[in-house]
């Protein structure tokens, strides 16, 4: 079994998220710059097994695409076109930022702590990661 990676896509920086190979646990991994992602995804695959990609899908609260799509769009369509082996899985990402934010405060962040973008990029990921998980329990 492998692991299932998540990516909370940003237009300058992305977080990453992976279970653990059971895949039981998710857990924050890193944030990346945006540019440099595909690159990070290819190099992490050589040393982990990745079984599916989810990629958090931004949308508005009426259920429509937000406008960053057009920025994701062309990043999943080359991970499908350059892997098409692994599968792609869009999970909604509505309020993961507000989530990930009261998440940080729930856990005793200090404010300082708190206003690090990267952080909660990494954050929303595995949050994204860990609604895809609850969401397909067996």
């Amino acid at each position: 079994m492998g692991r299932i990676l998540a990516i909370d896509y940003g237009r300058k920086k992305s977080g990453i998220a992976v279970t653990d190979p059971l895949q039981i646990i998710a857990n924050g991994l890193t944030t990346v710059a945006s540019h440099e992602l595909f690159d990070f995804i290819v190099n992490y695959m050589k040393e982990e097994t990745v079984e599916k990609i989810i990629i958090g899908h931004p949308t508005q609260n009426s259920g429509e695409d937000s406008e960053s799509m057009k920025y994701i769009q062309p990043f999943v369509n080359r991970l499908k076109n350059k892997l098409p082996e692994i599968p792609v899985i869009w999970v909604d990402e509505r309020f993961t930022s507000k989530l990930a934010f009261q998440a940080m405060i729930d856990g005793g962040l200090k404010k300082k702590a708190r206003q690090d973008k990267a952080l909660i990029d990494k954050v929303s990921a595995t949050i994204i990661l860990q609604t895809y998980l609850e969401q397909n329990r067996l």
